[in-house]
């Protein structure tokens, strides 16, 4: 079962279109095995209302070695839960740099899971991450348009459509999957442009990073899905993970909480 194959299933069966982000942050803990336990408790409790996990990698390597142990952890008890992961770590660069990124986080222990690449040093250093997806079952989502304000300084003026047509072109290629294995990151703090997106890229998976800490609200997010509500995947991290403070029961109800608004958005 491809990437998007599986998040779209749990989307279904599961009703569910949250994409839950575990970013352990050192600072929050007594100690490194305090911020172990707690990650690994929040993603079990989390689970039944996730559609996949999204661990962000900068929190795990400024951890060092350590870090990488727990990235190991955390994806092996995710697939163990069922979860698909998706791994932010906006990887993009040239050549044989570009394929040594692809091969270390799209195949090996974290073969089939999903990437976060960066596509501003040019859209032939795409390829290395699409191939290695595609020969793994996995997927990449693109940069679009991302939740910071500051995107607009390089993603103005056309940028973010013109993406979004790679995106589209990539996708041609695979025209036997509903959802092919190239998706995109569109901002969930976005939420008049989400319609325009979904229309430019028609068949993309789209992730929606800033639900809750970022400001931005299920309510408004009904244009990035397809008439079902598929097609689309809605990011809260510190909202989840942090809720209030460190209480892993009010990451669950967070997380469920965010599963029944977007539910409800769907429906209106």
């Amino acid at each position: 079962m491809t990437f998007a194959h599986a998040v779209t299933d749990r989307t279904r069966r599961l009703q569910t279109r949250l994409c839950v982000g575990l970013d352990p942050r050192l600072d929050a803990y007594r100690d490194a095995a305090h911020l172990r336990g707690h990650t690994l408790d929040v993603l079990e409790a989390t689970a039944p209302y996730a559609a996949c996990i999204k661990p962000q990698l900068a929190f795990y390597e400024a951890l060092g070695l350590e870090g990488m142990k727990l990235l190991e952890e955390v994806c092996a008890a995710a697939r163990t839960l069922g979860l698909p992961v998706l791994l932010d770590g906006k990887r993009g660069d040239i050549g044989s740099t570009a394929q040594a990124y692809a091969q270390g986080w799209l195949s090996g222990q974290h073969g089939g899971s999903a990437l976060t690449v960066n596509p501003f040093l040019g859209f032939e250093t795409l390829t290395p991450f699409v191939d290695t997806a595609r020969a793994n079952g996995g997927a990449v989502f693109v940069l679009v348009k991302t939740s910071n304000p500051g995107q607009a300084d390089l993603q103005g003026s056309g940028i973010s459509e013109r993406v979004a047509d790679e995106v589209r072109r990539l996708n041609a290629a695979e025209p036997q999957s509903e959802y092919p294995s190239v998706g995109a990151v569109v901002g969930a703090t976005h939420p008049g442009d989400l319609a325009a997106f979904r229309a430019l890229m028609p068949r993309a998976l789209l992730l929606l990073p800033g639900l809750g800490a970022q400001g931005a609200r299920a309510s408004d997010l009904s244009g990035a899905f397809d008439p079902g509500g598929t097609g689309a995947l809605a990011s809260a991290s510190r909202g989840v993970q942090y809720a209030q403070g460190l209480d892993v029961q009010a990451s669950a109800a967070a997380a469920r909480s965010f599963r029944d608004e977007l539910n409800a958005a769907l429906k209106q």
